[in-house]
């Protein structure tokens, strides 16, 4: 069955090859917008796109009546999986409290303790909630189990809900290890690698020697080196309490992405800068501004990182400790209100940039051949993603993807 979605006011395409292409100060010719288009599809992927004057005929037609529309956003950065309640750690730090990764291991309690079922319906809504707000493709991590039976029970039900699924058994020491952290990690990259590999596409390790819950660079080291030989790809939560080796070992290990990136010195900055060599094999620095907002820390610079030619990716690091928020939305007003991007670079990172983060070809974009993933807008212009910040004006086309 095809569809024709057309009476679409403003087209977000991220591709400046498509005919009918516009380019004006707020509108760069990446952005690939449309004015007066349409976009056929069929089984699921775009069959066409362009003004919609030129359009062909389909089966049904879908009239938008001049709202704007842009891909699908692409949350490359959750933690979905969990029970429990983290609202009154939240009080606390904005009374000053500091963040140091020591409240997962509530979360790693309320979720062993929590059924199947219980994980499931939690899941399900937040995913919901998701595309409620535009996001078409999430990134699932497990980390709130870290034992080997509820890793596996993570990634299983992650995997009911999206192919990206990572597992990240690294993302503390779990209480029962406090004093074994060697055994934890022999762990991690023994029975619970070889039991949780099936299910993953990606391994993540916090990297975070300023915490004595994550884990310092010889131990990320191993656990990533261990997952690679596994045969899954790499992701790195790196530089988020303070400098560290997160960017550096990303790099070295070609990483698909280096995540929060808020503490970064020059050379993580050079070294990312030589990492955009293509969209198969950059180490792309992800941002997450919900994170800052959440917890009083400082904005990374995403200005600096863009002039200097870094490929940056916007995500939500929905969780329920640091940022109990799924909108993307609210990542791309907070990316232009307080890290200097501008509302054309935010929504591209916040899609191609975040596809590219995933290693994704075929999303964060609307191009012939790649998933027919559209969010509508209630606003006639993408600008108005970062114009109107709390408003639920984006929402995910339903067209049978």
């Amino acid at each position: 069955m095809s569809f024709l979605v057309t009476g679409i006011g403003e087209l977000v395409t991220n591709d400046p090859d498509i005919a009918g292409v516009i380019e004006e100060d707020l509108y760069p010719a990446h952005l690939g917008v449309v004015r007066d288009a349409a976009v056929a599809v069929q089984d699921g992927r775009v069959a066409w796109v362009g003004p919609a004057c030129d359009a062909p005929a389909a089966d049904w037609r879908v009239d938008l009546e001049g709202r704007a529309v842009v891909p699908g956003f692409v949350d490359s950065h959750s933690h979905l999986v969990f029970a429990g309640d983290r609202s009154a750690e939240f009080a606390a730090r904005l009374t000053g409290a500091a963040y140091d990764g020591g409240g997962i291991a509530v979360s790693v309690a309320a979720t062993r303790a929590a059924t199947d079922d219980e994980l499931r319906r939690l899941l399900a809504r937040r995913v919901d909630e998701m595309r409620a707000q535009g996001t078409t493709t999430v990134e699932v991590k497990s980390g709130y189990g870290l034992s080997v039976a509820d890793e596996v029970r993570s990634l299983r039900l992650a995997r009911e809900v999206t192919g990206e699924v990572t597992f990240l058994g690294a993302h503390v020491v779990p209480p029962e290890f406090a004093d074994a952290r060697a055994d934890y990690v022999a762990l991690v990259v023994g029975e619970m690698l070889t039991a949780c590999a099936p299910l993953a596409r990606w391994i993540d390790v916090f990297c975070e020697p300023n915490s004595t819950h994550a884990f310092d660079e010889q131990e990320s080291r191993a656990i990533l080196t261990a997952g690679r030989d596994a045969g899954l790809e790499l992701r790195v939560h790196g530089n988020q309490l303070g400098p560290g080796p997160g960017v550096a070992l990303a790099v070295e290990l070609a990483a698909a992405s280096v995540d929060h990136c808020t503490f970064l010195s020059q050379a993580d900055v050079d070294s990312l800068v030589g990492a955009n060599r293509g969209v198969g094999d950059s180490t792309v620095a992800t941002l997450l501004p919900g994170v800052e907002f959440c917890t009083r820390s400082p904005y990374p610079d995403a200005r600096a990182l863009l002039d200097a030619g870094v490929a940056v990716a916007l995500a939500s690091d929905c969780n329920p400790g640091t940022c109990y928020s799924s909108s993307m939305p609210l990542a791309i007003a907070l990316a232009v209100r307080e890290m200097g991007m501008t509302p054309a670079e935010a929504l591209s990172a916040a899609t191609l940039g975040s596809a590219r983060a995933l290693r994704r070809p075929d999303v964060g974009r609307v191009a012939v051949g790649g998933r027919a993933d559209l969010t509508a807008l209630e606003a006639p212009s993408y600008l108005h993603l970062a114009y109107r910040p709390g408003v639920p004006i984006a929402r995910a086309l339903d067209l049978g993807v």
